[in-house]
């Protein structure tokens, strides 16, 4: 990784802000409202869009490595961060319940930082 701090920080916030708008959200999830499904993607793809056009505006090459390699990091950094709160109460969830209902969620961040590298790639070389 490049900007090895920058991508912790991002991955960090990218962690964070849909974490709070799923607390500020939750009562729609527990009143059964398909809102809550609906916007916590939307939220993910906005913040994955966010950082990683923050992370590639001083990157100089390499993009598609370094975007594979980002999304990966906040992939594995995401879940690593929710665990704790998912494997503990009042959320307590196994990990294959955890992931069939979040930690796959997360993937958007790989997509979307592999898209931007591979985009830039292209743009660069030709």
């Amino acid at each position: 990784m490049t900007y090895l701090g920058r991508a912790l920080l991002y991955g960090f916030l990218a962690w964070l802000i849909p974490l709070l708008v799923a607390i500020l959200i939750f009562p729609w999830r527990q009143a059964g409202s398909p809102l809550f499904e609906t916007l916590m993607p939307i939220v993910l793809t906005l913040c994955g869009v966010f950082f990683a056009g923050r992370y590639f505006r001083r990157l100089q090459g390499g993009f598609r490595r370094e975007g594979f390699l980002l999304g990966i990091l906040w992939f594995v950094m995401c879940v690593g961060l929710d665990l704790p709160l998912f494997s503990a109460r009042p959320m307590k969830m196994a990990l294959p319940d955890y992931m069939a209902d979040v930690g796959l969620t997360y993937l958007i961040y790989p997509i979307i930082t592999t898209a931007f590298g591979s985009l830039q790639e292209r743009t660069s070389t030709g």
